[in-house]
């Protein structure tokens, strides 16, 4: 009997605020085009998704998944409908055609004050509208693999206290986020393997993934050696060729050739 065969490698690109609405959609199609030729993704050891600004939602999905490229929002509101101006609740998000939707990232935290009442309110929106959420956890100031992985396992298990469903735990430490250099393999190896290890105490969470985010880019997949389910990628991203050079990492065995 065969080994089973891996999960696949999850690979996130959030756009910010960086592009136009042309451009993304520009930017959708060469990475629709690249999901759709490259063996990674063709073959199933990897699993890309995309968080575009809220406008270009809809035309993004249309662009993106037919090549199975998952669709996710930057952001959701705490309440579901109501009288909230300028807040997109989950179930237009799930409407629409978004599997994602990312909570918690650093700058909103910091420029919006984000707090973890509504961070925890989020991803209990994502959950509840059967979004899967990427839940940005990570310190805010450089110290020890040690400490980092303590700390990071704190925030995630305060975050998800009473919530069922599966997350993705998006390990950003602060500090890193926009540095020139992500943080160091050992740094990332042992945060990532905390994270993994409490995610698989808590079988309310089957299935979640650990990806690594801060300035990742290509190079760091093949140096993590498995330690992290994946990466999600920032600024790097916006060149298509460093999606495809990350991917290229993933070392895909030719097809068997058929006698």
């Amino acid at each position: 009997m065969s080994d089973p065969a891996p999960p696949p490698v999850l690979l996130g690109v959030s756009l910010k605020m960086y592009f136009g609405h042309h451009e993304t959609l520009n930017w959708a199609r060469r990475v629709a085009a690249l999901a759709d030729r490259h063996p990674a993704v063709t073959s199933g050891a990897a699993r890309l998704f995309v968080l575009p600004a809220f406008p270009t939602l809809v035309p993004a999905a249309g662009i993106l998944t037919p090549y199975g490229i998952g669709l996710g929002a930057q952001d959701i509101a705490t309440e579901d409908t109501g009288p909230y101006t300028g807040e997109v609740g989950g179930p237009v998000l799930r409407e629409i055609g978004c599997r994602y939707a990312e909570v918690g990232h650093a700058e909103r935290r910091r420029m919006y004050g984000e707090g973890d009442t509504v961070v925890a309110a989020k991803t209990a929106a994502a959950l509840r509208n059967r979004l899967t959420p990427v839940l940005c956890v990570g310190e805010r100031d450089r110290g020890t693999p040690g400490e980092a992985a303590e700390r990071t396992v704190a925030e995630a298990e305060r975050l998800l206290r009473g919530l069922e469903g599966t997350v993705v735990l998006a390990y950003e430490p602060q500090w890193a986020i926009g540095a020139p250099e992500p943080a160091s393999a050992e740094h990332i190896t042992t945060v990532c393997g905390a994270l993994r290890a409490w995610l698989d105490d808590q079988p309310q969470h089957t299935g979640s993934s650990v990806i690594y985010g801060g300035s990742a880019g290509p190079g760091l997949l093949t140096r993590l050696a498995g330690a992290a389910d994946g990466l999600f990628l920032g600024r790097f991203a916006h060149d298509p060729a460093n999606i495809e050079a990350v991917l290229d990492e993933l070392h895909v065995p030719a097809p068997t050739a058929v006698a």
